[in-house]
Parts: C-alpha cells; structure tokens; sequence
C-alpha cells in the first residue's frame, strides 16, 4: 500500500468481490436483505441456517465490506452496505434466465429422433 491506498489491480479486486458472491447461501443471505435491514434470528429463518455456518458466512459478507452489522438491544441488525449489488444479483438472474429460455427454445426447436431399439 502506498499512502494508505490499494495498489492491487481492479481486475484482482473484481474477482474477490465475485468469489465472496460465489456460495449460495451468501446469495440467500443478500436476497434476504433486499427487503431492508434483518436481525440475525430473522435472517436465519429466511436462510434455514443458524448458528457457526450463518455467522461464517455473515462474516464473509461483512469482512468483503458487502454488508455491516450494527448492535441493536440485544440483537445483531445486518444491512447491505451498497445496493448496487441487488443490480448484480438481478442481472445474474436475468443472464441464467436468458441463457435457460435459450436451451429451451432450442430444444424445441430441433427435430424429433426417433431410435429403433429393436435394431430392425
């Protein structure tokens, strides 16, 4: 680091952001925060995971700077840092569903085999 900044190339940093959004249940995790800012015990229910692997993962998210965590009472409140990356799951979401619609549309289209499996 030079002067307190990061000199680590932009495409490096890409890549560990994808690679923290590369488990499903940290995908859960940030589609569960799309509705605002989530309690842990509230999170864990929309997840259906709890205990070491829910704050493993929240931990991730948290260390990659994707969302922070704040006290409240007795609870852990978890919010998405920058919602921006609702933008990013939604245009995964619109790749996958392009890229299935695609296969569909070309399975349909192509013509039928029909296999002789008495080998007349």
């Amino acid at each position: 680091m030079e002067g307190g900044v990061m000199t680590q190339p932009v495409h490096e940093m890409k890549a560990e952001l994808f690679k923290t959004l590369a488990h499903p249940l940290r995908i859960r995790i940030l589609e569960a925060l799309a509705g605002g800012d989530m309690v842990v015990a509230d999170i864990a229910a929309a997840v259906e995971a709890s205990g070491p692997l829910l704050s493993q993962h929240l931990g991730v998210l948290r260390r990659a700077g994707i969302v922070a965590s704040r006290r409240e009472g007795g609870s852990v409140v978890y919010s998405v840092v920058d919602p921006r990356v609702f933008d990013l799951l939604n245009v995964g979401r619109r790749i996958l569903t392009s890229t299935l619609d695609d296969a569909r549309e070309a399975l349909s289209d192509s013509s039928e085999i029909v296999y002789d499996l008495a080998g007349s």
